[in-house]
């Protein structure tokens, strides 16, 4: 399971150009499946990513979290991001695992990430999303359980 992270000033979805989610500062979360990911795998990177010191602190130094910020996250399913595009030009996604496997493996990473006290917003899952994201830093971290 992998997890793309974006602390952002503020972000949006937007499906059939009508919001469907949106956040102030936070996280842009970007998560993808693969076959013989587990919930366990999908709670462990809930957590890191509730507790991920990628915000500023008093001192200026990137030593705080997001309940520490009192930010928000944003959690859109991405299988993409087990795209294969070692040969030729065109990415393979044979190793994503299929909507059935993912979708509750994503809902389980959004419950769980609510559940240590973050406010969570998602996207619809196999919707064709527009994704709007406010990078703030830029700053983005790839976490894989």
């Amino acid at each position: 399971m992998r997890a793309l992270v974006q602390r952002v000033s503020q972000a949006a979805v937007y499906v059939d150009g009508e919001p469907v989610a949106q956040i102030g500062p936070g996280v842009v979360v970007l998560v993808g499946v693969t076959h013989g990911d587990t919930e366990e795998q999908a709670a462990w990177l809930a957590h890191k990513v509730a507790g991920l010191r990628i915000f500023e602190d008093e001192a200026g130094r990137m030593n705080a979290g997001l309940l520490d910020v009192g930010g928000e996250a944003l959690v859109v399913s991405q299988f993409t991001l087990y795209a294969d595009a070692r040969k030729g030009r065109r990415p393979s996604f044979t190793n994503a695992a299929p909507p059935e496997v993912a979708e509750p493996l994503v809902d389980h990473f959004a419950q769980t990430l609510a559940a240590t006290g973050v406010p969570v917003q998602t996207g619809i899952f196999g919707a064709r999303m527009l994704v709007q994201i406010y990078n703030d830093g830029p700053v983005t971290i790839l976490l894989e359980r």
